[in-house]
């Protein structure tokens, strides 16, 4: 049973920004969400096959995250209209992929940044996600590394969620919300003939402001992401 029943506190200075920052986000842009399910089996038996000697080379633990992350980062690349932020009337194509990775702390949600993401391979981009994560709970960020994201990533499979309809925060226009990758029974056809088999399974939701994001850009950057994990060819880019 928690003790905060029955009292009343005051919101820390980080709730209030976040507070704040959520109301102008909402107030100030057109927001919704697309989602898509996405068959992640080849991809969950690779990272069966190498998390043991991931974690060997490089010290860190391989999920799903830094694979999300790069297929988000390769398919931002194709589709800039998705990383790009609003200035006024005009919109600022940034020339990297700065991904912002939300980090869930005893203090509130932080959002440090990979800067460059989009050069990064599995390793590196791995190693960046556990850095700026440990750094980010043990309050021991600088203030730069939580400035000039382009683009969110949030993870909230990871506390259990099947999906959910991920806030924007400005400038940035889009928002990235993975769920958790669970095994069920799934309609499979092997181009000859239809059957009902175990597939690892994952939603993917985007949420973007509509005043310079439409359905169908949102459309294709996740059908871009879906088909880059449901072929799972990760090998050449793990960087071990």
């Amino acid at each position: 049973m928690s003790p905060l029943r029955g009292t009343t506190v005051k919101m820390s200075r980080l709730r209030k920004v976040v507070a704040e920052r959520a109301v102008v986000s909402m107030q100030s842009s057109a927001q919704l969400t697309t989602v898509v399910e996405v068959d992640v089996t080849r991809l969950a038996q690779l990272r069966d096959r190498v998390k043991n000697q991931f974690l060997e080379k490089t010290g860190t633990k391989l999920s799903f995250l830094p694979f999300f992350t790069l297929a988000a980062a390769e398919a931002l690349k194709t589709y800039p209209i998705i990383n790009a932020t609003v200035d006024g009337d005009s919109i600022v194509y940034p020339d990297t992929e700065n991904i912002s990775i939300a980090v869930d702390t005893e203090r509130g949600l932080l959002t440090p940044v990979v800067r460059d993401a989009g050069s990064l391979d599995i390793a590196g981009l791995a190693g960046q996600i556990a850095d700026l994560a440990g750094r980010t709970r043990n309050n021991k960020l600088k203030p730069d590394e939580l400035a000039g994201g382009t683009f969110t990533v949030t993870n909230t499979g990871s506390r259990g969620a099947l999906f959910d309809t991920p806030l924007v925060f400005l400038p940035q226009v889009a928002i990235l919300g993975t769920g958790i990758v669970v095994k069920r029974p799934v309609v499979v056809n092997d181009g000859v003939s239809e059957a009902i088999a175990i597939r690892s399974m994952v939603y993917l939701a985007l949420s973007y402001d509509h005043r310079i994001v439409d359905g169908a850009d949102a459309a294709r950057f996740l059908v871009q992401v879906k088909n880059r994990l449901e072929e799972g060819a990760f090998e050449g880019q793990l960087g071990l």
